[in-house]
C-alpha cells in the first residue's frame, strides 16, 4: 500500500466514525423526545374520560384522553385502511363515522377484519345499528398526513391511512381532529376485532443510538491500526545490505 492510501484511510475513517457518532447522538435525541411524548400521553390517559356528546364538552388537546361519544354509525361513509396486521395476519381497519346529536361526527376505528391480501376484506354483516355509546381513546388524525394514492378493488377504495383532505372530501358533515380508538368489550360483535392500544415504549431509537455508536469505535478502531502499520517501515523498499 503507497504511503498515501495508508494517510488516506485512517482519515475516512474518522470521518465515518464522526458521522456515526452523529446519527448515535441523533437517535438519543430521537428517545429523549420519544420519552417525553410517552409521559404526555401516559398523563392524558390517566385523566378524567370526556363526554363528546355532551354539550360544551372541552374538545380541545383531546390526544390521548378517554373519550365516550353517543351517536349512530353511518356506515355509507366507511373509511377502510388497508395492509393492516393482527396477529401476523393480513387484513384492514374499519374506520366509521359515528354521527353525535348536533349533527357532527367522530371517526371511531372499529376494528380488524381480516383479508388475505390485506385489501379485500368481506365487510358484509359488520352493521351495529342503532344509538350506540362508543368509548375508548382519542388519537390524533395527522394534519399532515396523507393517505397516498387510493386504490379501489371491486368497487371499494381503501386507503394506507386516514387522510385529513380525504376524509373532507369523502365525509359530509364536520369531523373531529381526532378519531376514537374503540376499547375492545366482550359485549361487542367479534368482527371487526377491537384492537387494544399501541404500546407506549422506548421504540429502536436506544437499539439504533447503540449500533451508531458501536460502529463509530469500529472505525475508529481500525483507523488507528492503519495509522499504527503506517509507521512501520514500508516493504516497498529494498532494505539495503
Amino acid at each position: 500500500m503507497s504511503s498515501r492510501k495508508r494517510f488516506i484511510l485512517p482519515v475516512l475513517l474518522v470521518l465515518v466514525s464522526l458521522i456515526c457518532v452523529r446519527l448515535g447522538v441523533w437517535q438519543a435525541h430521537r428517545l429523549s423526545q420519544r420519552r417525553a411524548a410517552n409521559r404526555t400521553a401516559l398523563a392524558a390517559r390517566q385523566a378524567a374520560e370526556i363526554d363528546l356528546s355532551a354539550a360544551g364538552a372541552d374538545r380541545a388537546n383531546l390526544a390521548n384522553r378517554r373519550v365516550r361519544a353517543t351517536g349512530h354509525y353511518d356506515r355509507s361513509h366507511e373509511v377502510i385502511l388497508r395492509s393492516a396486521t393482527l396477529d401476523e395476519s393480513p387484513g384492514v381497519l374499519v374506520v366509521t363515522p359515528l354521527v353525535l346529536p348536533g349533527g357532527n361526527a367522530v371517526l371511531v376505528e372499529r376494528g380488524f377484519v381480516p383479508a388475505p391480501d390485506a385489501v379485500s376484506a368481506d365487510l358484509a354483516g359488520l352493521d351495529e345499528p342503532g344509538q350506540l355509546t362508543v368509548t375508548g381513546i382519542a388519537l390524533p388524525i395527522d394534519s399532515h398526513g396523507r393517505g397516498g394514492v387510493p386504490l379501489t378493488r371491486d368497487g371499494r377504495t381503501t386507503w394506507a391511512r386516514l387522510d385529513p383532505g380525504a376524509l373532507r372530501a369523502r365525509i359530509p358533515y364536520p369531523i373531529f381532529g381526532v378519531y376514537i380508538l374503540q376499547a375492545p368489550d366482550s359485549a361487542l360483535p367479534s368482527f371487526p376485532r377491537r384492537l387494544t392500544l399501541p404500546a407506549l415504549d422506548d421504540g429502536p431509537h436506544l437499539s439504533y443510538a447503540l449500533q451508531w455508536f458501536g460502529f463509530a469505535i469500529t472505525a475508529l478502531t481500525v483507523a488507528g491500526i492503519l495509522a499504527f502499520r503506517s509507521t512501520e517501515p514500508s516493504s516497498d523498499h529494498p532494505v539495503p545490505r
